[in-house]
């Protein structure tokens, strides 16, 4: 590995081009989209520093060169899955807390399955 592949950016533990991969395939999804297809591309956009409001808490992300520091999307993640949670016990809609858990821990490293 050379030192110009260390320094190229990344989106959590994901390199930048596959993340906007990622949001090109999410937007090539079939039409009507689900909650959980909205918040996926929602939590991709975020993270990549093309939208503002963080897909799960609505807080704007201080937005460095490509999108929110790493502790920023743990801690969305993080609040993806208390949602998940909230949203299974109270049998609310959970589609969109999915969407957003799977995309951001895919975004962090938890898994390896892109959604």
């Amino acid at each position: 590995m050379t030192s110009d592949e260390t320094m190229l950016p990344a989106v959590g533990v994901r390199p930048l081009d596959e993340v906007f991969d990622a949001i090109e395939t999410a937007n090539r999804r079939p039409q009507p989209w689900t909650g959980f297809d909205h918040a996926v591309l929602g939590a991709y956009r975020w993270a990549a520093g093309t939208q503002v409001a963080a897909p799960v808490t609505a807080a704007a992300a201080a937005l460095g060169a490509a999108g929110p520091c790493r502790a920023q999307l743990l801690a969305e993640c993080q609040a993806a899955a208390v949602r998940l949670r909230e949203a299974l016990t109270t049998g609310a809609d959970s589609a969109g807390a999915l969407g957003a858990y799977q995309a951001l821990a895919w975004l962090c490293g938890h898994h390896d399955d892109r959604p």
